[in-house]
């Protein structure tokens, strides 16, 4: 598998001078497996970009949504491929309520939010409801469960041949458990996260931010850490940056969180990284 971060920050783009190193874009990545596959995780403002670099042999793009979220979908509407007649393009996302997901995109894409709807792009487009399980999709195998944030929200668990790639965005894992990092069975996320070979991590909070926001659905690097070594990840990727965290700030997240035990790796998640396992 190639996986490459194309947009790494949460809640609304920060661009600007603080944030040229890691990134202002919002959530996207990319996993293109090795029989040409492609998974696109998320849909945030790093799309965009993602797009441009979309090569002519990929005629299908399979878009997993972790939730609806806007800075999770925000970079839809300015997603090249979806103008491709082409291009077969399915997106994936949880259910809610009566209304399907083509519905709910519906409402983003659409006036007074949008001057362009759904209707007006030309790529051949279909809408799936995730299934909570395992599923095959584009030779790859997906395992989808909810986890702790605000709204139906999944992380998944893909897996190609021995590598599995664990992506949890936007994820409070230890809300359930009180606070504890010791009991599997109560942590949201840890069946997906499992001897991950890369686990993709939401690390929005310092720890002098997160009292104040506890419930709000996001993890500090410290619990982000605390899961990998759980689950026995191999390598850490902080993900979903605070808009109000800089690179400097990041890089200060990083080297006060206490160094992880035994041989888990952890980096400050960026765009254009790119990771080959």
């Amino acid at each position: 598998m190639e996986v490459t971060l194309w947009g790494v920050r949460g809640s609304i783009p920060t661009p600007g001078p603080g944030t040229l190193r890691y990134g202002g874009d919002t959530a996207c990545v990319e996993v293109r497996g090795a029989e040409g596959g492609i998974l696109i995780l998320d849909a945030g403002t790093g799309l965009r970009r993602l797009g441009e670099a979309v090569r002519p042999a990929d005629r299908r793009l399979d878009i997993l949504l972790t939730h609806l979220h806007v800075d999770h979908i925000l970079g839809l509407g300015f997603f090249a491929p979806l103008d491709e007649p082409d291009v077969e393009i399915h997106i994936w996302g949880p259910a809610a309520g009566h209304d399907d997901l083509r519905s709910r995109l519906a409402r983003y894409l659409s006036p007074p939010l949008s001057a362009v709807g759904l209707r007006d792009f030309h790529g051949r487009l279909s809408f799936h409801t995730v299934p909570a399980g395992c599923f095959e999709v584009s030779g790859f195998r997906v395992t989808a469960d909810y986890v702790c944030h605000p709204g139906p929200t999944f992380g998944y668990r893909i897996v190609e041949r021995d590598s599995t790639v664990c992506y949890l965005p936007d994820h409070e894992p230890a809300l359930a458990a009180g606070g504890r990092f010791d009991a599997p069975e109560w942590m949201s996320g840890f069946d997906l996260a499992k001897d991950a070979t890369l686990l993709i991590h939401d690390a929005q909070y310092s720890s002098e931010e997160y009292p104040a926001r506890r419930g709000w659905g996001h993890s500090t690097l410290s619990h982000a850490i605390a899961l990998a070594q759980l689950a026995r990840a191999e390598q850490l990727v902080s993900f979903h940056h605070d808009p109000g965290h800089d690179d400097a700030a990041l890089d200060l997240l990083l080297a006060r969180a206490e160094p992880p035990a035994g041989p888990l790796r952890c980096v400050v998640g960026g765009e254009g990284m790119h990771f080959t396992l």
